[in-house]
């Protein structure tokens, strides 16, 4: 205690005529005041965290995305715990991805916004959100298995998320699609949409290994989005694509792949009467028309 200049005489009879509880007694005002201090402390964090999660949105409302990032990290950085700026932040790094871009700049955006939905996702496994957001991003930089998983993680906490059942069917559909031309092109064949009639019988082999299983998923969970959405006109228009690929796979037999074109056909007119009942809907609502149920 040599900051109150006690003479060194002094100190041993001061020490010893000191009781336990006088100590304790002693220590309690010292404590109280720092735990005050580090409470206002963290009180401050709190608000200057709030005050830069408003400064990140106004940002990211105006798209200035890395602006937005970096009143996020500061937000975090201020109050770890704040659920809603670590969601920001992935979503701001969300928007700055390109998609079907390779390069390494984008990629590592990619990642840095799934490896913020993963913290989210951390404390809340059924952030529906960040699942969905994960889905998207994967969908583009071209991991359509991982996008595909994500969104059945949707549905497995919303079995009604018609959105979650028409992205696996779109993704389903471009697996195939991207076979099916690979594989006609090998075959000196550009794709004519009604079934290839004129491949050879080994590239419908191929076909019908490659893109079978992809094909039948992809019809069933297009048709459960109609199923929950009856006038799903953009599920419907995949159907009407899907089936054309379902038409690849009927090796040898003509009728088949010609019933197929017909459930495509089918689809593609129910796609276009939906659309046009759809527009219809728009149109009376934003008229302050009453609808009829």
């Amino acid at each position: 205690m040599t900051r109150f200049a006690i003479p060194n005489s002094t100190v041993a009879p001061i020490l010893k005529e000191m009781t336990r509880p006088m100590r304790l007694t002693a220590r309690i005002p010292v404590t109280a005041a720092l735990l005050a201090l580090l409470l206002s402390t963290a009180g401050c964090n709190k608000l200057k965290s709030r005050d830069q999660l408003v400064k990140g949105i106004a940002s990211f409302k105006n798209a200035k995305y890395e602006d937005a990032v970096n009143h996020f990290q500061t937000a975090i950085s201020l109050d770890p715990d704040s659920a809603d700026a670590k969601l920001y932040l992935a979503t701001s790094y969300a928007y700055q991805v390109v998609p079907n871009l390779d390069t390494p700049e984008n990629l590592q955006i990619a990642k840095n916004a799934i490896d913020g939905f993963q913290s989210v996702l951390s404390k809340d496994p059924n952030d529906l959100t960040a699942l969905k957001q994960i889905a998207s991003i994967n969908r583009n930089i071209k991991k359509l298995d991982d996008a595909k998983e994500y969104e059945k993680k949707v549905i497995a906490i919303d079995p009604n998320d018609a959105e979650a059942y028409y992205t696996i069917g779109v993704v389903n559909w471009m697996q195939s699609y991207k076979q099916a031309i690979t594989i006609l092109a090998a075959d000196g064949l550009t794709d004519d949409g009604n079934g290839n009639a004129k491949k050879s019988k080994g590239a419908c082999e191929k076909l019908k290994s490659a893109n079978s299983a992809t094909v039948d998923e992809g019809l069933q969970y297009l048709e459960k989005a109609v199923d929950i959405n009856k006038t799903y006109d953009d599920a419907m228009s995949y159907l009407n694509l899907t089936y054309r690929r379902k038409a690849d796979l009927e090796c040898g037999d003509d009728a088949a792949r010609k019933a197929d074109l017909a459930k495509a056909d089918e689809w593609s007119q129910k796609a276009m009467g939906a659309r046009k009942a759809n527009e219809l809907e728009k149109e009376k609502k934003n008229s302050g028309g009453v609808t009829m149920q």
